[in-house]
């Protein structure tokens, strides 16, 4: 287990393979296993030096003491801080989700330190839109209520089975796709995913996260325009939250490349980890090749 310490925060990672650097974040809730447990991290590392990381707030990494930081222009140096305790002048960076939120304006203030820029199943606005039927209106006090009823149970412990039995009830827009799958296939995407929960050493950490970051609409329009380095898009057919999000960033972004992979939703490294891990390499390899995204 790996450790860079930044400040109060001592962000948990991974090194594995040799080669340009690719660091790698995640989606809210994930860890490094969102790459690694899925095989895509393995196909990367036999060709680049792969560093995924996990966020603040989530997984193995762990802040001892305010501020906490689950902001974005905060996460953002993250990045940087891990980039220097491995002494990388530039390296490419890999990011899922919300992990794709922060990589995003990070290219936006620092592409001139990326050798590229991949950006999966995500947008530039921390705050996205969610369609129909998940854009339910809660007023303040019923969202009051409903997180002081979470917090009572927040630490109680849930049988593996019923937490799957939960999520097939209610998957969400994330990860309906995965569980409208037949077994057992749905099942070893669902390891996968309790995997998550069950590497994270605290719940509390990740509900505070959740109800801090997510606070700006705003695409930063002019900002996808400044991004000057190779810049991957890539997302689900069925990513339902981020289709419009990744075709205006595919739209404004100078140098992009922007790949819709069929019959998948927003999970892509679990749901097509082959086609996934295809794609990186052969965004990565036009890039080594020519400096450009196509």
């Amino acid at each position: 287990m790996a450790y860079a310490q930044n400040g109060n925060v001592k962000t948990y990672y991974e090194d594995t393979g040799k080669g340009e650097p690719i660091i790698a974040n995640h989606g809210l809730s994930e860890d490094v296993t969102y790459w690694m447990a899925t095989g895509v991290g393995g196909k990367l590392a036999a060709k680049y030096r792969f560093i995924p990381y996990e966020m603040r707030g989530h997984g193995r990494t762990v802040i001892d003491k305010e501020p906490w930081g689950y902001d974005c222009d905060t996460m953002l140096e993250d990045i940087n801080a891990l980039a220097d305790h491995l002494g990388f002048k530039k390296f490419h960076l890999l990011s899922h989700a919300t992990g794709g939120m922060i990589a995003v304006r990070y290219g936006m203030k620092y592409s001139d330190r990326l050798l590229s820029l991949m950006l999966t199943d995500t947008g530039s606005a921390t705050l996205p839109t969610m369609p129909p039927p998940y854009n339910v209106t809660v007023s303040d006090a019923e969202r009051q209520r409903m997180r002081e009823e979470y917090l009572k149970h927040i630490d109680d412990e849930v049988p593996a089975a019923d937490r799957k039995a939960r999520w097939i009830t209610t998957p969400g827009p994330y990860t309906f796709t995965i569980a409208a799958r037949p077994e057992p296939e749905r099942h070893k995407m669902w390891q996968v995913m309790d995997g998550f929960y069950r590497n994270r050493l605290s719940r509390r950490a990740l509900f505070n996260f959740q109800t801090s970051f997510y606070t700006d609409p705003d695409y930063k329009i002019e900002g996808l325009r400044k991004i000057k380095c190779p810049t991957l898009v890539l997302l689900g057919e069925h990513d339902v939250v981020f289709i419009e999000p990744s075709a205006l960033m595919a739209k404004e972004i100078p140098d992009n490349r922007h790949v819709v992979v069929p019959e998948v939703g927003h999970m892509t490294a679990i749901e097509a980890p082959d086609e996934t891990a295809k794609q990186i390499l052969d965004f990565l390899h036009t890039v080594e090749e020519k400096g450009k995204a196509i």
